[in-house]
């Protein structure tokens, strides 16, 4: 029986799995806007919510765990000073999840997880 456990295991060993969410954590806060399958997408959603959270307390211990998971210092950065600052009012749901389509090679549903507040796409 699966109590009290959470996640998905997307088809990958622990440590795998963990370099692939955070990869695609870095990305989602540099581009603001990524295309991944849905399970990565709902899976990812919980973990970006987390460290958005992180953002908005702004303490340099908030600091020091969201640089423990994300792999970019500027992407940090630009999480602490820009992404928090537009969520400031928000009290939770930063993402969006929009289905799409169904990948060619295998018939994955697709989906766009973005930030619900990100900049205007020029």
């Amino acid at each position: 029986m699966r109590h009290l456990k959470q996640g998905r295991k997307l088809n990958r060993r622990p440590d795998i799995r963990n370099a692939l969410l955070r990869n695609m954590l870095t990305s989602l806060f540099r581009y603001e806007r990524i295309e991944v399958t849905v399970p990565r997408a709902k899976e990812l959603r919980m973990l970006a919510d987390k460290l958005v959270t992180l953002g908005k307390d702004g303490s340099l211990h908030a600091r020091r765990q969201a640089l423990s998971v994300m792999t970019d210092k500027e992407v940090t950065h630009k999480l602490f000073s820009d992404i928090a600052e537009r969520n400031k009012e928000r009290n939770g749901g930063y993402t969006r999840i929009i289905k799409t389509r169904h990948r060619y090679g295998d018939c994955a549903p697709m989906a766009f997880i973005e930030l619900v507040e990100r900049e205007a796409a020029v």
